[in-house]
């Protein structure tokens, strides 16, 4: 379970998250949507502990991530674009972050195995595609067997074949119990995977509801549907249910 309460961070005078909350359960994939610059990447950075709050909390099973480093081991994260070190390998890089992981976690290879990693295990970081890097960042995040995930644009640079393998492994996971944070832009690809919408504008949380809801509330049949429906009410100044 994680806790948000009250969540405030600026950046000098720039308010970018605004009085956060929410409370997100196991076993959950929640679709966390909003326009670029609306606060959603700081928020991912709170909870994995890379951004300090100005104000508020963040705990996972009422620990609080500021203080508990170890908090994190429970997180897998997949940021939009992966960053390795460039001249270590593919092989090289794994071998460190198992090295800093290893604490007798049950490893995940699935992705690692479907995408054939081993196949460009001793190229070095640098010399990988897009698409290299999005599989590796992929594998890394599932590797540990973590109760929750975050995943930041995650079919971004994958081919259709790729992104529908990860879609498979999400959809899995999240039937395994785990809590699943997942950002797109994509929003036809959340219609089977998401129980939970996040939407943010602005800095703060204006809907949070379960999928279901929301589509009776909006009389949409998508996800994307649903979310066009919210913002052209809340532009008019009206209620969208």
């Amino acid at each position: 379970m994680i806790t948000i309460g009250n969540l405030n961070k600026y950046f000098g005078r720039h308010h970018v998250l605004k009085d956060v909350s929410l409370r997100l359960g196991d076993g959950q994939c929640i679709a966390f949507l909003g326009p670029n610059g609306c606060g959603k990447t700081t928020l991912m950075k709170c909870l994995l502990g890379l951004v300090t709050p100005t104000s508020g909390t963040v705990t996972i099973d009422g620990m609080a991530v500021a203080d508990n480093p170890e908090c994190r081991r429970q997180i897998g994260f997949m940021p939009q674009k992966g960053s390795f070190p460039q001249n270590m390998t593919v092989a090289q890089t794994i071998e460190a972050i198992m090295s800093v992981r290893e604490n007798g976690e049950e490893r995940d290879m699935e992705l690692y195995d479907a995408y054939n990693i081993s196949s460009f295990a001793e190229r070095p970081a640098r010399t990988l595609s897009g698409g290299m890097e999005q599989k590796l960042s992929a594998s890394l995040a599932f590797m540990f067997s973590p109760r929750i995930l975050i995943l930041d644009e995650p079919a971004a640079s994958l081919d259709p074949l790729s992104a529908e393998i990860l879609h498979r492994k999400i959809i899995k996971e999240k039937n395994n119990g785990k809590l699943i944070f997942i950002t797109s832009h994509m929003l036809s690809h959340l219609d089977d995977m998401a129980t939970q919408v996040v939407l943010m504008d602005e800095g703060r949380i204006v809907l949070h509801k379960e999928v279901g809801e929301l589509l009776a509330q909006t009389h949409a049949d998508t996800i994307a549907k649903a979310v066009v429906e919210v913002f052209k009410c809340q532009t008019s100044g009206g209620t969208y249910c």
